[in-house]
């Protein structure tokens, strides 16, 4: 099983510095236990109880990029938060991140530890068609994660992944969509960890390096890939990496 992702030119000629990292598991055991994926959740905690992390402000160029990139696409990145910048703030004012499974406890740590913003699809759950990293239509919808009665309609501009006019997340990064969220019972999945500007491309490939060393725990990573400006594409999953 495979799914090929793209990056539409139009999003590379606004943003010709992006970066997305993929990795690709099967094998997920994500109802058991992840001693050492855990173990780093409660090491990031204690960090910040301790005061050596604290959340990056507004003007780090990893959280200022965000903004300037939705504010470009016409979103207000004070109400609808970058991923990472809302993890980050979530931790620093509550003192823990959420617990969810360990797969999704995995990226959500490495978004904070690396100040990128990091998420995962359900391959399985995934249709035929590519997966565009694109400008929002007319005629695109979208359904938010634990509101699956709930349907959306993007703005047109707004950055979205999207499988046809099924809309997988919205404001690039700021919410996933419900019906390809990684569950208990994936079996399969696709990381995604995306860099919008240059300043960001050493935390995203650090990044990316620290989260395949913790699914590796509990999946088997079959593929790495890298998409930006001279690869717009690539196929990821089971069979292995296929880029054009």
């Amino acid at each position: 099983m495979s799914r090929e992702f793209t990056v539409d030119q139009a999003i590379v000629e606004a943003f010709p510095q992006v970066r997305i990292h993929l990795i690709a598991v099967d094998g997920l055991r994500n109802g058991e236990d992840w001693p050492k994926a855990a173990a780093a959740v409660d090491e990031l905690e204690a960090d910040a109880a301790a005061g050596n992390w604290t959340a990056l402000d507004a003007e780090d160029p990893l959280i200022a990029t965000w903004h300037a990139a939705y504010r470009s696409f016409g979103t207000n990145p004070k109400r609808m938060r970058p991923s990472v910048e809302a993890l980050q703030r979530r931790l620093a004012k509550g003192g823990r991140l959420p617990r969810i499974t360990p797969a999704v406890d995995a990226y959500n740590l490495v978004s904070v530890r690396f100040g990128v913003p990091a998420g995962a699809f359900d391959l399985a759950a995934l249709g035929e068609e590519p997966v565009m990293i694109r400008h929002a239509v007319e005629g695109d919808a979208f359904t938010p994660l634990g509101e699956p009665e709930v349907r959306e309609e993007p703005k047109p501009g707004e950055v979205v992944y999207a499988q046809g006019h099924e809309v997988l997340t919205r404001h690039w990064n700021h919410r996933d969509a419900d019906a390809t969220k990684v569950t208990a019972a994936s079996a399969s999945a696709v990381f995604v960890l995306d860099c919008v500007s240059a300043a960001a491309h050493a935390a995203g490939d650090a990044a990316a390096e620290r989260l395949g060393e913790l699914v590796s725990e509990g999946a088997r990573v079959t593929d790495h890939r890298v998409l930006d400006a001279a690869t717009r594409s690539a196929r990821v999953g089971a069979e292995g990496p296929r880029a054009r």
